[in-house]
């Protein structure tokens, strides 16, 4: 047989079925195939024949067991050459992206390796801080608008380093158990907190400062407050190389020696001298406590008092008790105090500190003038109550010395007049003023009136102080938005000042849908009058002459409260200081405005509405150079022109015929409102010309009593009652006079017709007649025989009042304003919807705004 015939051997340990597999490896179609052909060239050796299990197999067979381990499931996989094998060539579909243990644990040590080695280089380049290279506090210069120096504050307590053997032992145990318990074995930071702030910041959350006395010690020698990334990771390697490299003692002392404890004091020995007036090395235990306490927070924690609402002297002090005694007691829970000796400091050993020699430097109006321009700066700016107290600032605020000097001598000449404490020890006594003036053109304060004064031991600024009712000088608001908005009887239009609403005493309110409202006892609430006249029905007009306080009590449902807030809170009155009850005393002024606020608001109906927000400084200066973004508040429209020119009209007419009448005697245009709260707690009055708006507040308050409630001021002066158009009005007159000498008079602008007569519900219908002015001597109106008619006040005659009776109050019949009822009125639930929008004006002259513009602090 031929050898190309010949029969291949059969694979051992295959057997057939490996047999039909090999030949089923050769290549061949159809008969070649069955006739087994050989790929081989005929002349060439034969074919080698696959090992068992195909290519693969023999593959497998060649490279031999040497090929065999890590990567033997893989079959076909090259060696991956990268230096960090991922994702993983050794693994398939997910299990690809999975790192190794050796990726991980290689990683993690190679990012706490470049941790370390940063932290180390960062400790090394830093420089531990000394506290006799801190800056010590510079004087503020505090200039009058024609730019004469007012005075100089701070810098008297300048940083005196002391040792750590003249801190007495009192005190390092006070802080230490206060602030830092373990801080005689921690390393300097506190890593939870460090983290806590990191976070914050790098997420954009709230700032934190360091937690340990060593941090605090390191912050308090950086003179800038950049919460910033970069300080805090300086400020944490600086904390722990003085944890690793410095003694405790020398720590402690640093920030005994750096920090800030109010009444511009820096430092242990300067807060020792400023508060209790000797060195820092005879403190008592309780006034080491009452120091560390201070340093929690000198703006809330002093009992001077400091900025903002909550820092009132009561709430200061109140507070510094209360974390004195917890000082005290945590000095025991931690095994830094005897009980025994704890038990010798009661409540009542609160130690007495000397006077404040910084309210000794700036007696009379000086202090309050002072204060209200750093509140302004800080606020502005941003600045702390620690860094103003380190001083460098030149400002030059808007107050004018003359004008100053003026208001304080009206309000002290009429005081003495009229006050008399020795006489009338139980009425005279708590008797308090404020008054504010504001340029109308640019919402300059010029002048303002605080108190007797901080050398007088009064710390409480009486023209920026919330909390004192405003009175029946709340009503124009009621007006305007009414003008404004309308009432659901004018469909949409703005309401005329000839719109009649009832005025009796005792009449009862009603809600927009005509449905009474109801008072506390389920009954139908009835508005009262300060005189139990029957008006019968009066236009609003003659409602606000007379101060009548129905008609506006009615008014604030037509109109609704939430449109009373949006113009009040255009013309600058802060919403935080407004009754945010939808009642009846709402109108008639529960609301607690500032005197500076008041006069400032009113200047917008002066402005013909526009609005200026009120500001106290001109210009800053920092060590010689100008600081940015003291520029004058830009002017917003807060209502129409329109609007506000008849709202001065009638306010001329309070002035000229009604409870006002006292501010006539200033001599040349003027418009204002009275104001009296109920049971005669307060009495305002609040006037303007076209050039300076006023606001004068009188009120009564004991500053010893807890509650520091307002005290009736009935008796008061031997009257029987004082009124908003008495003493108030008298001493706008005299200060206005004063204020404007030199300056020409010149008419308010004549306002043009608007609005739409729109009756309260129940009026009688009146004869139809052409829209026109409100006559200044109306007549009665006819009506139906149940409403009583409107009388028609008096115009001619002589004088009641003799010329020197200041006080005597021309009208004898009502006229006075009130706040309302004894239980405040009654709530009157929904505004009942939007009264529609204003009707525009023909006059071509800009109008209200669609936002109104927010306050900045008051």
């Amino acid at each position: 047989m031929s050898e190309h015939r010949r029969k291949p051997p059969q694979p051992q340990g295959g057997g057939r079925a490996s047999a039909r597999r090999a030949d089923q490896q050769r290549p061949g179609r159809g008969a070649d195939a069955r006739r087994d052909v050989p790929t081989a060239s005929p002349s060439g050796p034969y074919a080698p024949q696959p090992a068992p299990g195909g290519r693969a197999g023999a593959r497998r067979a060649q490279r031999g067991p040497a090929a065999r381990g890590r990567g033997a499931g893989t079959p076909g996989r090259r060696p991956d050459s990268r230096l960090i094998n991922y994702p993983r060539s050794d693994r398939d579909g997910w299990k690809r992206f999975v790192p190794s243990w050796k990726l991980v644990g290689g990683t993690v040590l190679g990012f706490f390796s470049v941790i370390i080695a940063g932290a180390g280089i960062g400790i090394a380049m830093v420089n531990t801080p000394n506290p006799n290279l801190a800056a010590e506090a510079q004087n503020n210069v505090f200039y009058w608008a024609n730019d004469e120096q007012m005075v100089a504050t701070g810098g008297s307590m300048n940083r005196q380093i002391v040792p750590i053997e003249k801190i007495p032992r009192s005190m390092r145990d006070a802080v230490i158990a206060a602030e830092n318990e373990s801080f005689e074995t921690d390393k300097g930071v506190d890593p939870m907190g460090i983290g806590r702030a990191v976070w914050n910041m790098a997420t954009g959350g709230s700032t934190q400062g360091g937690s340990t006395i060593t941090q605090q010690y390191v912050k308090n020698t950086y003179l800038d407050s950049d919460q910033t990334l970069k300080r805090k990771v300086t400020e944490l390697f600086i904390a722990l190389r003085l944890g690793v490299s410095e003694e405790k003692d020398k720590v402690l002392a640093g920030y005994l020696n750096t920090a800030y404890y109010g009444r511009d004091a820096y430092g242990i020995q300067a807060a020792a001298r400023a508060y209790f007036g000797k060195d820092c090395e005879n403190l008592t235990p309780s006034e080491s406590a009452f120091l560390t306490s201070v340093l929690k927070g000198p703006n809330l924690y002093n009992p001077d008092g400091g900025i903002g609402a909550s820092a009132t002297p009561e709430a200061n002090e109140a507070r510094a008790k209360k974390r004195w005694a917890w000082v005290l007691d945590r000095q025991v829970e931690v095994g830094r105090m005897e009980k025994s000796e704890r038990e010798k400091y009661k409540e009542a050993d609160f130690p007495p500190r000397v006077e404040s020699e910084q309210a000794r430097a700036m007696s009379g109006q000086i202090g309050y003038l002072v204060e209200t321009a750093k509140q302004y700066v800080m606020k502005t700016k941003g600045i702390t109550a620690e860094e103003m107290a380190l001083g460098g600032y030149q400002i030059k605020t808007t107050f004018e010395k003359p004008r100053v000097e003026a208001l304080v001598k009206a309000v002290e000449d009429t005081r003495n007049d009229f006050l008399d404490e020795k006489k009338r020890p139980t009425l005279d006594t708590f008797v308090q003023f404020g008054a504010a003036s504001v340029d109308v053109k640019s919402g300059a304060i010029v002048a303002l009136y605080g108190g007797p004064g901080w050398d007088k031991k009064h710390f409480t600024n009486n023209a920026n102080t919330m909390g004192v009712p405003v009175g029946s000088t709340w009503k124009p608001y009621v007006l305007a938005a009414a003008m404004q908005y309308g009432t659901q009887n004018s469909k949409g239009e703005g309401l005329s000042v000839e719109s009649k609403y009832q005025a009796d005493d005792l009449t009862v309110i009603t809600n927009r849908q005509g449905k009474p409202l109801y008072d506390a006892s389920g009954k139908p609430f009835k508005q009262k009058n300060e005189s139990p006249e029957a008006f019968g029905y009066v236009d609003l007009n003659k409602a606000m002459e007379k101060s009548i306080n129905v008609p506006f009590a009615q008014l604030v449902f037509d109109v609704g409260h939430s449109k009373v807030r949006e113009v009040a809170k255009a013309t600058g009155i802060l919403e935080e200081s407004m009754n945010p009850n939808d009642d009846a005393s709402f109108a008639l002024g529960t609301s607690t405005p500032s005197a500076i606020r008041m006069a400032d608001s009113y200047a917008t109906f002066a402005a013909s509405g526009t609005h200026h927000e009120p500001y106290s400084v001109i210009s800053v200066k920092k060590n010689g150079k100008d600081v940015a973004g003291f520029e004058k508040p830009k002017e917003q429209r807060a209502m129409d022109n329109s609007i506000a020119d008849n709202v001065t009209k009638v306010l001329e007419n309070v002035v000229q015929n009604g409870t006002g009448k006292k501010a006539k005697a200033l001599g040349r245009p003027a418009a204002g409102k009275t104001g009296t709260t109920d049971k005669n707690k307060s009495a305002w009055f609040v006037g303007y010309t076209p050039e300076l708006s006023t606001s004068v507040t009188l009120f009564r308050t004991d500053p010893n009593s807890a509650e520091k409630e307002l005290l009736s001021m009935n008796g008061v002066g031997g009257t029987d009652s004082i009124h908003g158009g008495d003493i108030p009005a008298v001493i706008w007159t005299e200060y206005m006079r004063e204020a404007l000498k030199g300056v020409p008079a010149k008419p308010f602008p004549e306002p043009e017709e608007i609005g739409v007569t729109a009756d309260a519900s129940g009026a009688p219908s009146p004869t139809p007649t052409p829209s026109a002015p409100p006559s200044p001597t109306p007549t009665p109106t006819p009506s139906s025989p149940s409403p009583s008619p409107t009388p028609s006040p008096s115009r001619g005659g002589k004088p009641t009042c003799k010329p020197w009776e200041l006080y005597c109050d021309p009208e004898t019949a009502g006229g006075n304003t009130n706040t309302g009822t004894t239980n405040g009125g009654a709530v009157g639930g929904n505004d009942g919807g939007p009264s529609g929008s204003p009707s525009p004006t023909s006059t071509g002259r800009p109008g209200r705004p669609t936002g109104w513009p927010t306050g900045m602090g008051g």
